[in-house]
């Protein structure tokens, strides 16, 4: 690894041209009227405070993925990203985007972190609340906007830590005879650690551990106005899931072109992009004797291949205060599932394949009116959607006959959706905003076609899912003073067919005890009415603290799940940090984050108790380019419960994330 890192980041000697170099991707500027919502902008050496962009993220109060677990502990199918504690998801209700190109698996809407290394970032903008306008489709809970750095200067962080843990990464650009290329490559790999604790312990437990890495080029040319960017990326994970037996990997390929050139006064601006994802999902699945004292073998999926496309093009202009937007886009998504399941002693005698196909296809407008006093905002887009080809076929791998063919109904409709705002700012810095939006998410196809069984708990797909729609409102009031920032928003949201795994009943019923049967279904609707800030404060130059907080008290208000708050919902989670600069070369940085109760399961039988999380880094400048440091996630050794399981002999077994973890790394930057 070491070696790969720095043939990627060697100058060579035309290194002081080098950093003349301007490489960026081809976008567009963001829409004005942004303003006028709730976001949050993060900078590439605050998505560098962790070796994971999720972890990096959730400096954002709200923000997380469907389970306490970060991405290296969590099976890709739970690795969906929501906003705003409404109802999160293994399927993400948030739509991730790097440079307008979106990162969601086609298959499931989960996001794999292993493609999007900290090192690639230039930059993050999450807004939140429902995209409707210029992010499509699927920005449910709201949008992350991450931007691929534009910058020919190099950076690289290599680290070890316990474990048996190590990481790298590195990217850098470079100038070729016209067409300027930018590259990243990163991997990491872990031992990792046992979820399940003694006494509860028993020979079914294995390690967590993870292997993964990626690699991207992105290539542009300037001719005219016009910037041409093609990009290509490839990544691979593997995974332990703590059970012995229990095993995942997920691979994929992403490429794309994009064409933009920038308002002026020649005209408005435009875009024009164009991407295609092949990505592919593996998982083994057991079943756990009572007492955790073994395992038996219940399903291998073994092939989930998926097909992603799409595209979508933009005007952008400005006429005096008005500035506007227009677009349309495309997404299809096509996969199918594939596995053996029945164990009978010695090999699995079924065969299953479940599948489909989905398309979503809008067109939006936007404008704003902006007086530098005033913001006034207002978008509305009308998207089509369908899904087709749904199909299940189940076989007797002995004979060959099939036992069970389903050709499912393929379904469609069109769904409009809106969002407007306006922010008043004042002479001393403080400013008021409002804002009200709509917005919808069609089931992926992992949901309405791939059933699934973790351990002895089956959950059925249902092909008659219907989207998903949010209706929100929101008043926000922020600024600064002297040396103090500050940024609060109180809303309301409200899910409309909420998807969720609702319990049906039992299942492989043995002479102890039986697995749970659930069902994916339009379980209601949910209610969240909530509040969120963040405060920034200065002490000194070489002294800063922040701190977040973010409270929803989500919960069903009509359906099969009426009362009961959402599985995987904290009320309230909180965070905060130090950065002190004692010395002019040390720098020290602490992070604490505070999460309360949250349910395992759509009953709210199983809890998983409050959890407080530290992690410090301190920093030491060798030279002004080579930086090493030490950094200690989870400081105090905290159990915190991610899953919650019921036992015939033990009772509620409680699984548990990552334990301490020491590196030490250094960073290089050109």
């Amino acid at each position: 690894m070491l070696a790969v890192l720095t043939a990627t980041l060697s100058g060579g000697p035309g290194h002081a041209e080098t950093e003349q170099v301007f490489v960026t991707a081809a976008k567009l500027p963001e829409a004005v009227g942004g303003a006028a919502f709730s976001t949050v902008s993060l900078t590439p050496e605050q998505l560098s405070v962790s070796g994971r962009l999720d972890e990096a993220l959730e400096q954002v109060p709200g923000l997380s993925l469907f389970r306490r677990t970060n991405s290296i502990s969590a099976n890709a199918s739970t690795q969906g990203v929501s906003l705003r504690e409404i109802a999160p998801s293994g399927a993400s209700r948030a739509l991730v985007l790097l440079d307008g190109i979106p990162m969601n698996d086609p298959f499931g809407g989960w996001v794999i972190w292993t493609q999007l290394p900290f090192e690639d970032m230039g930059g993050a903008e999450i807004v939140r609340g429902a995209g409707a306008g210029p992010y499509g489709a699927g920005a449910l809970t709201g949008t992350i906007l991450l931007t691929e750095r534009d910058s020919a200067q190099g950076i690289a962080d290599i680290a070890g830590g316990t474990l048996n843990s190590a990481r790298g990464g590195a990217s850098r650009g470079e100038a070729l005879d016209g067409i300027d290329l930018f590259a990243s490559i990163a991997g990491e790999r872990t031992n990792g650690w046992i979820p399940v604790q003694e006494p509860d312990r028993g020979a079914a437990d294995n390690h967590v551990w993870f292997d993964g890495g990626e690699a991207s080029l992105r290539a542009q040319t300037q001719i005219g106005s016009i910037l041409e960017s093609a990009r290509i990326g490839y990544y691979d994970e593997s995974r332990g899931a703590g059970v012995v037996g229990a095993t995942s990997s997920a691979h994929g390929l992403t490429s794309s072109l994009s064409f933009a050139s920038n308002p002026g006064a020649s005209g408005p601006g435009w875009r024009l992009q164009g991407w295609m994802v092949h990505s592919g999902f593996s998982n083994t699945s057991v079943s756990v004797a009572p007492g955790r004292g073994g395992t038996t073998p219940a399903n291998d999926q073994f092939a989930t291949p998926a097909l992603g496309f799409g595209g979508n093009a933009a005007l952008l202009g400005q006429s005096g205060a008005l500035h506007w937007e227009a677009g349309a886009d495309l997404r299809g998504d096509s996969g199918e599932s594939r596995e053996l399941y029945k164990f009978n002693g010695s090999e699995f005698s079924m065969f299953r394949r479940s599948g489909g196909r989905s398309v979503v296809a809008g067109v939006y407008g936007e404008g704003a009116i902006d007086t530098s006093q005033w913001l006034l905002t207002l978008g509305g887009r009308g998207d089509y959607w369908a899904t087709s080809q749904g199909h299940l076929v189940e076989m007797d791998r002995a004979t060959g006959t099939i036992t069970n063919q389903q050709e499912y109904e393929g379904k469609h409709g069109i769904v409009p959706t809106a969002r407007g705002g306006i922010r008043r700012n004042f002479n001393d810095g403080q400013y008021l905003r409002a804002a009200a939006y709509a917005g919808f998410r069609v089931p992926s196809l992992n949901e309405l076609y791939r059933p699934f069984r973790v351990g002895n708990d089956v959950t059925q797909a249902n092909a008659n899912l219907r989207p998903e729609k949010l209706y929100g409102a929101e008043l926000g009031w922020g600024g600064g003073w002297d040396r103090l920032r500050w940024d609060a928003t109180l809303f309301y949201n409200q899910l409309h067919s909420a998807i969720a795994n609702v319990t049906i009943g039992q299942v492989f019923c043995g002479p102890v005890a039986c697995g749970t049967l659930r069902q994916r279904q339009n379980a209601g609707d949910v209610g969240a009415l909530g509040f969120e800030s963040q405060l920034t404060y200065t002490v000194a130059d070489n002294f800063s603290a922040w701190s977040a907080v973010a409270l929803s008290n989500a919960k069903f208000t009509s359906g099969p799940l009426d009362g009961f708050r959402p599985a995987q919902t904290p009320r309230a989670t909180i965070t905060g940090g130090t950065s002190w600069q004692p010395l002019p070369k040390l720098a020290l940085d602490a992070q604490l984050r505070w999460e309360g109760l949250r349910y395992e399961n759509d009953l709210n039988t199983l809890r998983l108790g409050a959890a407080l999380v530290l992690d410090m880094r301190a920093t030491y400048s060798i030279t002004e380019a080579l930086a090493g440091y030490v950094a200690v996630d989870n400081a105090t050794d905290a159990n915190v419960a991610t899953a919650a399981t019921q036992d015939a002999l033990l009772g509620e077994v409680i699984s548990y994330g990552q334990p301490r973890i020491v590196w030490a790394g250094i960073t290089y930057t050109e």
